[in-house]
């Protein structure tokens, strides 16, 4: 999810923390606000991956688990049931971040990537392995470079988070309608609108996140920080899952 709550702290001055304030002492070590930064938009990248590999290694072994691919692929009850449990989780994290622990935090998001991994087993089945394998290049080499946009941009971009935010919400109604009226156009244009709308938003969230980590205190900067692994993370998924869609070859 995209449109969330900021965690912000009154006593934290916004300018004190951006990366215009790094400053060095006298042996080039970085110091005080940049330091915390720097190690706050690390941690940030360190949960992303880590929620990466425990989807990465639940599909995997979902897939090498007939009995599992059975039960999740074989009643249309559980997998709504993991959908519905999925949003109720990004919804609750986003909402109730403020209010719950860190561990709860951490937890929630962990258990969010290995339902996904679960659901994304799906994939194997629907493309070949070297079109996955691209794909998941492509999109870390295009998230890698959007995020570092994000990061270092001084343009306000909350005005195309907006946009990209409305553009998010047609392609989901594109998308509903087009599962019924399954038309090939349709979908194409769907796809390519859906890269580029997650291209934007890695960028868009990159600097929001900077954001709400040069506004956070040090009593909610570890939650500040699985909030932003939580909405790359999303980014990094939808991304790559247009981008298979793209110039993935179908099994079919």
């Amino acid at each position: 999810m995209n449109d969330y709550e900021e965690i912000t702290d009154s006593s934290y001055n916004k300018s004190a923390m951006s990366g215009d304030s790094m400053s060095y002492d006298k042996g080039g070590v970085l110091s005080g606000a940049g330091s915390l930064m720097a190690s706050a938009m690390t941690k940030v990248y360190v949960w992303m991956m880590i929620a990466l590999l425990v989807t990465a290694g639940v599909a995997l072994y979902t897939v090498s688990s007939p009995q599992l691919l059975q039960v999740i692929f074989g009643n249309s009850i559980v997998m709504w049931g993991l959908f519905i449990v999925e949003i109720a989780l990004v919804v609750w994290l986003s909402a109730g971040l403020n209010n719950m622990k860190q561990s709860t935090a951490i937890l929630l998001f962990l258990v969010y990537a290995a339902l996904n991994g679960l659901v994304l087993s799906s994939i194997f089945f629907a493309y070949e392995i070297g079109a996955i394998y691209s794909a998941f290049a492509a999109s870390a080499l295009t998230f890698g470079a959007m995020s570092v946009v994000g990061a270092v941009t001084k343009r306000d971009l909350s005005g195309l988070g907006g946009l990209l935010f409305m553009g998010l919400i047609g392609i989901i109604i594109a998308s509903v309608i087009n599962m019924f009226w399954a038309n090939d156009t349709l979908d194409s244009i769907i796809t390519y609108i859906g890269v580029f709308i997650f291209v934007g938003l890695t960028a868009y969230d990159t600097q929001k996140i900077k954001q709400m980590v040069s506004m956070a205190d040090s009593n909610s900067i570890g939650k500040v920080a699985i909030f932003g692994a939580l909405s790359l993370y999303l980014d990094f998924i939808n991304l790559f899952l247009y981008i298979l869609r793209l110039f993935g070859r179908s099994r079919d």
